[in-house]
Formats: C-alpha cells, sequence, structure tokens
C-alpha cells in the first residue's frame, strides 16, 4: 500500500466521536514493514483507512491498482498474509481481520508475487514451525439463528423468550449487523444501546449460545450447518493450548436465516481504482469506526439508501454529490444540507491523475435507463467515489438447500421464493430493507420457530403424526407491497455507457475492457461479451468461459450485475437467466481447520480390537486392516513372519488355534421385510433360511460384480445379523441404506451397524470342539446336536464368578476345518479370549493372526473380497454359480445374466503351484502362456528380436501366494483367462524380469472333498 493524499479526512489517526471502537485502547500493528496504531474494536481494514491507506497492492491478473472496496467478505481486493502468535496465514480479507496486539500482515505486493508462503496454520520461520490447534465440536439447537443484525436479534430475542434452546451465530465480531453502519434509533433506543440490550437479555437465557466470529459457511439436509469459530486470533495472551478455530457441526430442529444483504458495485470505464468502494462500506468507516473516509466524495446511486449517508457524510465535514440514476428522487431533504444532487443521471468513467491511481474525478451523464448521453456527460472531482448499485439479499445458504429464487422487479434482486423445509427466512435477505419491517420479520421467524421445535417435541414430526399442524404465525409477518413500498424506487444501471457492447470482433468492445465484472478475477465486460459471441447463453456457461463469480466471493459482488449486461446484450428478462450456483462454503475455509485435530497420529485413528492389549502381552505383530489393529501373527523367540505362520498353521490344522475376529463387519437388519430385503440384496436365497441357522451369500452390484460376501445368521423371523468383510464394512453399510432408502422404500427394514458392540472370538481346528465343550458345559456340541452354519445361545461364565455371560456360538469355517465363532458383548471380548486360551491349553492351543488366516482360506480357494476380486470379477469367475440364485432377482442379477458375464474366456480364480516348490511367488506377477514365454523373455533381456508381436499379452495375474505347511509347497491364487480350461496347462509367472513356470491346479488345494469341515475322526 502506498500513503495516497487524497484520500481519508487529511487527518489520518484522529477519530470521529459515537463509534463503536475504544479510543482508549490503541493496537500498534506491522504492515509491509510499516508500524500502524490503530484502536480496539478496528479491523486491518479499517485501521489502514484511518491511517490514510486506501490502496492495498495490484490486481491479482492485470496487475492494476486496487483499493479496499467492501467492509465485509465480499471484499475482492484486500488480501493479506498475517501473522499472529506465530501462525501465518495467507489470502486473508483485511475487511474481516480483527485487528490485535502483535499482528504482522504483508499485503499481495509486500509479499511479493512469487514467493511461496506457508501452509495455512504453520509458522512463517521453517525453524520454529509453531502449528496452531483446531478442534471440531458437534452440537443440537431448537433453532438455529445465522445473522446478528436486527432480524436475527430480533428472532433470537422471540426464540429464546419461549425456552428454546437457541444459537445466535454471526461472522462479525459484534452483533448488530447493518445497524453497527448508521446513526438510527431502534424501538426507542440508539442503534449500539437497543443491541446491547438485546445481547444481555439473550446472555441472561440459560439455554441461549451466541457465537460471534462464526461464519456459517455450509448448509446441508436435515438442517445440519457446519460453522467456523475463530477463537484466538483477537485475544492478547490467549491461554495456553486453546484452539485457534473450531470447526462447528450444528443439527438445527428449526433454523432462521437472516443473513442480510450485500451493497451491489457499479460497472463503468475504470470502475476497480483505489478510492472507489461501495457507500455502505463507507457508512462502517464513519459510524462504526468513526472515519470520515473522504473529503470530497461523490456518491453514485440507484436508490434510496445512500442519502442518510451523504447527510452524515456532509454533517462530517465532507463536500458530498449524489449522482442518482432516478429522475425524481426523494433528494429534497439532502439537497437543503449542502448536498448536490445530480438527477437521471450515471456514472460512465472514473478518472486519476496520480500515478497510483487513485480517483480524483469522475464523468457522468444523462440516463435513460439504458445508456447514457454521450454529448451530455460531464466531470467533476472527487478523492472518494461511493457505489450504491441496491442490493443483493444474501441467499447462499438457502441455495445451498436447493431453496428457490425469484427475479422481484421492484426490488430489483433475486429473493428467496418460499424457505426450504424447517427453516425461516427474515430481514435483508427477503428483501425488506428497512429496520422497522426486518424486526417484524425477525420476531415473527423466531416465534414460529421455537413453536414448531416445542410442537414437534411434542407431538412428532408433521409429516407423520396424526392431529393438527403446528400452531404457529403463517407468512413472515411482512408482505410482498410492504416490502416494495418501504424499498422505493430503483432504477438499475447495470453498464455506465454511451453504447451497449456489441459486435463479433474483440476490438469493437475495447473500450468495455476496463469494465469490471469481478475485480478479484480482472474479469470485464468485454470478456463477458467475448463468451456471447462464442454461443454461451446460459449464465452457468459464461462463468465458466470466463471466470467470473468462481473467486472466494463467490459472485455477492458480480453476479446480478454481470445478469443484468448479459440480459441487456441478448435482449432477454433478467429473471429468466436466473443465477449461478452457490456453494459450500460461503466463505472461504482453511484445510488446517477443516482438519481440526486429524492429523499426524490422528489423521487415521486407530481403531483397537477388545483383545488389543493382550495380544500385546504375547508378542503381537499388528497390520493395519483399515482403519483396525489387527493382530498379524505372534512371533515367539524371535520368530520371523514365516517361522511365525508356519507354527501358527501347524497348529490350526493339526491341533487348535483362536483368533480375534472382532473387526469383521457386523451389521443387524431387522423389520418384517428384513428376509424379502436380503433377498434381494444377496446373490442367493435367505427367505427360507430357518431361525438359528447361517448361511454364506455373495453380494453385487448392480453390474453383477461380487462386492462382498459373508455369513448371515437368522436371529428372528424379522432379524439377521449380517457379517462383511472388515475393510469393506462402511461400504456395504451405505450400499444396504442406498437401497433401503432409494430403491425400495415401501420396504419395513431397519439397518444398524454394531461391529463395535460384538468381539468375536474363533476357534478353529480338529480339537475345537472339545475346547467349546470345556467353555459351555451345558452346551452339547457333538455333530448331530449342533450341525455346520447353525448358532445356539449359551452361558459363558463371567470371570470372577460373576453373573454368566450370554454368547452367540456359531459353527463357521473360515479355515475348512471344523471352527466355532464366540460372539459376546465387546467389553467381555479380553476376558473370552483368555478363557479360551486357558481352556484349549491341555490341547496346545495358539493364538493366530490374519496371515495364518489368509493361508489358511486360501488353501480352501475362500477368496478376499478386495484381494482375489476387483470390481470385474463374477461369481461365475470365482467358481462360485452354485451360490446365484436362477429363480428370483438379485441386486446385479440382470447384468449376471449378460452373455458376456459367462463367456468361457473370462478370468477365473484358480491355483497355481510353482515348479519352484519352494518360491512363493509375489502376489501381483502377471501370468502369461507358456508359449509367448520365450518371446517375452528376449524383449525384457534385449537378447533379441521377438518373432511375435509387441507387447506380449497378459492372461491374468497373481492374487495371493502362500507357503503352505499342509502341503509342503508353495502355491497361489490367481486369476486367469479360461482358467478352468486350463486346468493342468503350465504358464509362466513373470515378475522382476524374471520367467517362472507354475501349473494351473483346482483352485481348492487342500481337503477338496470338504471331510475336515465337521471334524477330523478320531481326534474331534
Amino acid at each position: 500500500m502506498t500513503r495516497t493524499p487524497h484520500a481519508n479526512s487529511g487527518q489520518p489517526g484522529t477519530r470521529l466521536p459515537g463509534a463503536g471502537i475504544d479510543i482508549d485502547t490503541p493496537i500498534s500493528f506491522e504492515i509491509d514493514g510499516e508500524t500502524i496504531t490503530g484502536l480496539a474494536g478496528d479491523t486491518l481494514a479499517s485501521a489502514l483507512i484511518a491511517a490514510g491507506r486506501t490502496r492495498c497492492g495490484d490486481s491479482l491478473y492485470r496487475s492494476r491498482p486496487r483499493g479496499i472496496f467492501t467492509d465485509g467478505t465480499a471484499e475482492p481486493n484486500a488480501y493479506v498474509e498475517t501473522t499472529i502468535d506465530g501462525v501465518t496465514e495467507t489470502m486473508r480479507q483485511a475487511t474481516i481481520v480483527e485487528l490485535s496486539p502483535g499482528i504482522t500482515a504483508r499485503t499481495l505486493t509486500g509479499l511479493g508475487r512469487l514467493m511461496d508462503p506457508p501452509a495455512p496454520g504453520e509458522s512463517a520461520d521453517p525453524g520454529k514451525r509453531t502449528i496452531a490447534r483446531y478442534d471440531k465440536r458437534s452440537t443440537f439447537a431448537d433453532v438455529l439463528i445465522v445473522g446478528a443484525g436486527p432480524a436475527g436479534l430480533a428472532a433470537a430475542r422471540a426464540a429464546a423468550r419461549t425456552g428454546a434452546r437457541v444459537i445466535l451465530a454471526e461472522q462479525d465480531f459484534r452483533l448488530g449487523g447493518r445497524a453497527l453502519s448508521s446513526d438510527e434509533t431502534i424501538e426507542g433506543q440508539p442503534a449500539a444501546a437497543w443491541i446491547a440490550g438485546v445481547r444481555a437479555e439473550l446472555e441472561a437465557c440459560e439455554e441461549c449460545r451466541i457465537l460471534t466470529r462464526t461464519a456459517v459457511v455450509g448448509a446441508f439436509d436435515s438442517n445440519y450447518f457446519v460453522a467456523v469459530e475463530s477463537r484466538r486470533d483477537h485475544l492478547d495472551g490467549a491461554p495456553a493450548g486453546m484452539s485457534r478455530q473450531r470447526l462447528w457441526h450444528i443439527t438445527a430442529d428449526q433454523v432462521v436465516l437472516a443473513t442480510g444483504a450485500l451493497e451491489r458495485p457499479l460497472v463503468f470505464a475504470h470502475n476497480d481504482r483505489p478510492g472507489i468502494m461501495l457507500a455502505s462500506a463507507a457508512a462502517s468507516w464513519l459510524h462504526r469506526f468513526g472515519i470520515l473516509p473522504g473529503r470530497q466524495v461523490t456518491i453514485a446511486t440507484t436508490n434510496d439508501s445512500p442519502y442518510s449517508l451523504a447527510s452524515a457524510l456532509a454533517a462530517a465535514g465532507a463536500e458530498v454529490t449524489v449522482i442518482d440514476s432516478r429522475t425524481n428522487p426523494a433528494a429534497e431533504a439532502v439537497e437543503t444540507t449542502g448536498v448536490t444532487v445530480h438527477r437521471g443521471c450515471a456514472v460512465t468513467e472514473s478518472l486519476s491523475d496520480c500515478d497510483d491511481g487513485h480517483v480524483t474525478g469522475v464523468r457522468f451523464g444523462a440516463f435513460d435507463g439504458t445508456l447514457v448521453d454521450a454529448a451530455s456527460q460531464q466531470e467533476t472531482d472527487c478523492d472518494l467515489l461511493l457505489l450504491a448499485g441496491g442490493w443483493t439479499p444474501t441467499v447462499h445458504l438457502h441455495s445451498q438447500r436447493r431453496g428457490d429464487l425469484h427475479w422481484d422487479e421492484t426490488l430489483s434482486g433475486f429473493v428467496p421464493s418460499t424457505p426450504v423445509r424447517d427453516q425461516h427466512l427474515a430481514g435483508a435477505v427477503c428483501g425488506t430493507y428497512t429496520t422497522e419491517l426486518c424486526l417484524t420479520e425477525g420476531t415473527t421467524a423466531g416465534a414460529a420457530a421455537a413453536a414448531t421445535t416445542a410442537w414437534v417435541r411434542e407431538h412428532g414430526d408433521p409429516a407423520t403424526a396424526s392431529g393438527t399442524e403446528p400452531a404457529t404465525a403463517s407468512g413472515t409477518g411482512v408482505t410482498d407491497s410492504q416490502r416494495r413500498e418501504a424499498c422505493g424506487e430503483i432504477r438499475p444501471v447495470w453498464l455506465g455507457a454511451a453504447r451497449l457492447p456489441g459486435g463479433d470482433r474483440a476490438d469493437e468492445n475495447v473500450e468495455f475492457d476496463t469494465c469490471f465484472l469481478d475485480l478479484q478475477r480482472d474479469e470485464s465486460v468485454r470478456n463477458a461479451v467475448r463468451a456471447i459471441n462464442a454461443g454461451m447463453r446460459n449464465v452457468e456457461h459464461i462463468k465458466r468461459y470466463t471466470s467470473i463469480a468462481t473467486g472466494a466471493e463467490q459472485g455477492r459482488l458480480s453476479s446480478v450485475v454481470t445478469n443484468g449486461i448479459i440480459a441487456q446484450a441478448l435482449g432477454a428478462d433478467i429473471g429468466e437467466l436466473g443465477v449461478t450456483t452457490f456453494r459450500a462454503p460461503y466463505s472461504p475455509v482453511s484445510f488446517a481447520a477443516l482438519a481440526g485435530r486429524s492429523h499426524g497420529e490422528l489423521y487415521d485413528p486407530a481403531r483397537l480390537t477388545p483383545t488389543h492389549f493382550w495380544a500385546l502381552e504375547r508378542g503381537v505383530v499388528f497390520e493395519d486392516v483399515g482403519q483396525w489393529k489387527r493382530a498379524r501373527f505372534f512371533a515367539r523367540d524371535g520368530e520371523d513372519m514365516d517361522a511365525a505362520v508356519a507354527r501358527e498353521c501347524a497348529a490350526v490344522r493339526e491341533r487348535v488355534g483362536f483368533q480375534d475376529a472382532s473387526t469383521l463387519g457386523k451389521i443387524e437388519i431387522r423389520g418384517a421385510d428384513a428376509p424379502e430385503f436380503l433377498n434381494r440384496m444377496y446373490t442367493n436365497g435367505f427367505l427360507k433360511l430357518a431361525v438359528g441357522k447361517g448361511r454364506y451369500g455373495l453380494m453385487c452390484g448392480p453390474d453383477g460384480m461380487v462386492i462382498d460376501d459373508g455369513v448371515s445368521l437368522r436371529l428372528a423371523e424379522d432379524r439377521y445379523f449380517m457379517s462383511t468383510t472388515t475393510g469393506n464394512a462402511a461400504h456395504i453399510l451405505e450400499h444396504l441404506e442406498e437401497y433401503a432408502q432409494t430403491e425400495w422404500p415401501e420396504l419395513d427394514v431397519t439397518i444398524t451397524s454394531v461391529t463395535e458392540q460384538w468381539a468375536t472370538i474363533a476357534v478353529a481346528g480338529p480339537l475345537s470342539r472339545k475346547v467349546i465343550a470345556k467353555l459351555f458345559p451345558d452346551l452339547d456340541v457333538s455333530q448331530d446336536a449342533f450341525g455346520f452354519m447353525e448358532f445356539r445361545t449359551a452361558d459363558l461364565q463371567a470371570p470372577g464368578g460373576g453373573e454368566p455371560v450370554q454368547a452367540r456360538v456359531c459353527r463357521i469355517t473360515f479355515s475348512g476345518e471344523l471352527a466355532f465363532e464366540i460372539n459376546v458383548p465387546a467389553w467381555y471380548g479380553r476376558a473370552v479370549a483368555e478363557l479360551v486360551e486357558a481352556a484349549g491349553e491341555e490341547f496346545g492351543i495358539t493364538p493366530y493372526g490374519t496371515e495364518t488366516m489368509h493361508v489358511l482360506r486360501a488353501e480352501k480357494a475362500f477368496p478376499i473380497v478386495g484381494q482375489d476380486t476387483d470390481g470385474t470379477v463374477s461369481p461365475h469367475d470365482l467358481g462360485m454359480g452354485w451360490a446365484v440364485s436362477t429363480r428370483k432377482e438379485f441386486v446385479g442379477s440382470r447384468s449376471f445374466a449378460r452373455a458376456f458375464n459367462h463367456d468361457p474366456n473370462r478370468k477365473h480364480l484358480v491355483a497355481l503351484l510353482p515348479v519352484d516348490r519352494e518360491l512363493v511367488l509375489p502376489e501381483g506377477a502377471q501370468i502369461i502362456a507358456e508359449d509367448d514365454a520365450p518371446a517375452a523373455e528376449a524383449i525384457i533381456t534385449s537378447q533379441g528380436r521377438a518373432d511375435s508381436k509387441s507387447p506380449i499379452p497378459m492372461i491374468g495375474q497373481v492374487t495371493s501366494s502362500y507357503m503352505s505347511q499342509a502341503l509342503g509347497r508353495s502355491f497361489a491364487l490367481a486369476l486367469v483367462k479360461g482358467g478352468r480350461d486350463r486346468i493342468g496347462q503350465t504358464v509362466v509367472a513373470s515378475f522382476g524380469g524374471r520367467f517362472v513356470p507354475a501349473t494351473i491346479a483346482d483352485t481348492v488345494v487342500f481337503d477338496p472333498e470338504n471331510t475336515r469341515r465337521d471334524g477330523v475322526e478320531g481326534v474331534s
């Protein structure tokens, strides 16, 4: 920034009386190496303007000099890098940075265009790397009010008086909204006194929470909102450990949007000079911050709103000229105070004779509603040009909920058509621009919201409850005619020019190259016309062709004026053009705030099984399976993994082993239609599954490809217990919910994840029946009494002689051996593991981990979805056509029935037996036909030119590969084209430049007759 003698009062540092700042508390800060003193209550921007500095560097794309333009979140120019308490953050708007002790800042010019700034939340000094704390919090409210202007405060007061649980969120550090920027009285009191009184009343209500410095940035379904609170940047000596920002997740029964409106700029030549700003910003500098922002002020307006400001500026000593587009404005009152008014005129160009480009005058002329008469143009001097192009309701949060908008010609703005469900609107967001009507609307909305939430609490959702609807007031308490009458006449000026842009050649519109629509993106009218000439007609297309409204301000300033100019150029109706889409976040949010504490070790929190610490005591080595820490193997006496797995495998095949299988996904499905629901989700039938039995099932996506497998138990006629693979549990839950909610909402079915509620200990091996018999002496575990895929409920004596624990014991195997699974509430998991270990001690029981489990299941060709499948594998490819019903429809059945899915040349899951029995093939190794191996080797080793075509075709890949103790050799599972027809053939596995021959074998390499599932004769 450079000092400009043309702007401000000429007395930098002095303040006018009656402002919302503390003149007794000076605060010094540093910007671009210069020390400046502001006051408590200032923003960085207001302190700079008070010091005589409006210039804020150059524009990002065209390096044009720019100045502070607004006083809030719509600011397109004044971006700074700040360092507060050792934490540096880039691209912050100076207009919303609260002045605090010790703050240092750099403008874009001071920062330097080629510097690589530190990431948000990190120190600017790489040697210090001070990391700020960020946290998250979830909360609930009966009524959430967004915005604390007069309408929002009135809504909060009305709702809080009913005893409702109220949250009032305001992005500013002071309550009051635009009332802070005026000298009006509210309910017979000065605005500041009224605001203080309402705040005191709200703070006295136990159920009311006021969140200042909190921007609500996202609105989502079911009144779920995301807000970001700044907590410590403004504090001098913040408590140690206090988070810098907090991300709020707010769920509200009812919400009142009192988000206000933003003033629109005007478009004319060189409308981007320093010293040009919105009239509402100047009102804020004058009334809230006690700054006279200029001595020779020109106000260009299309409506009544800046006339009170004109009088106040004149009373403060400024020379004021108003250029009003209307031919008969109600301007007599201000003319008597010495304000000069030019009626029926519009500005066509700003003028400057300063090296830094600061405005020194304007050119204007007679306006006929569309164009300015070139012959009538004249000039006037000024050091400050204020723009008042009308008001744009801040409808972003309403639009994020897909709320409808319509163009109101009288209000000259897009306003909400109707609120979305459980939402109320109040104040300027509705096009209500007088304080008295805002109070009425806010009070009505707050009372209605509180009454609705109270009614719903007593009667239930109106959509399902019987009886009358909530007894709340209808409407907002203000009619459209009242809004329009209070608003007064508006005569929009979409483009201040003597002619409209047109023609197909760029040089025909060259004079519109400095008529800026989007200051942040440096996008001009010329660029918008270029988009129209390229065939663009939809505002969304023009937005993307030009990048207008794609910056941080999201079209707050540029959207409507762009629409107006497009409508003029096309001869279209502005209302039919509509507006561009508003998306979350409403204002920029740092990635650090979104991450909160989820970084470093907490980036992906570890989930621990009930036996985690028990396993640590036994030499476990964990592996990460999704978020779970799962036992991979148990090392003894310095064993490596191969030795430990060999020992564990031998124990399960020859005696007995046990494993914590609690990480398996577990989902309860209830409801009268639960059998039908499962019958549609699984490929095989579930309608006739008897209570007390389980069934293995495959699940496909709509493309007919396998997405999961698992066993489901029928606990009752209307209740099932489904298991899923560990890493797929969340996805399958979402998959089930999607179909239950969107495809078959008529089904009576409820789906609940219970993964963390149950601990599962699997006991497997020929002697497993003896271990279970010792644990459950009252349970008959004989083959005749307890068959495969059945479960029983039995009591397990709790440790210490307490009440018995009811366990669900299942006959399920994932190893091919006789096996049982014990399911108990999770908090008994460790105790059950210890009981199993003690009961099996005499039989040489051994704990085993996932690596052993993989070997055992692969020997039996039990696939792991996601390892032996890749999203292109059907049940037929896995050799599991037996699990696919031909008498019903299921998800994916039509796709599965396509001839393509039964092509004999598809990849089939088969076993591979390397010729070298000691070689464990790497997973992912490519399979090629034996005849292609010499050519492939020649290409890779560069020993000659291959005779066959290149590249060599791959016919498959290795999916799983292990050393088997049961077989005394290595083996692998692989997906191979036409694999089942190649059994007995030799193929070549290629990896790392090696070519290894292997024989394709039947998929099940151990116990293909399945004789061990019910126990080994003479052993169990």
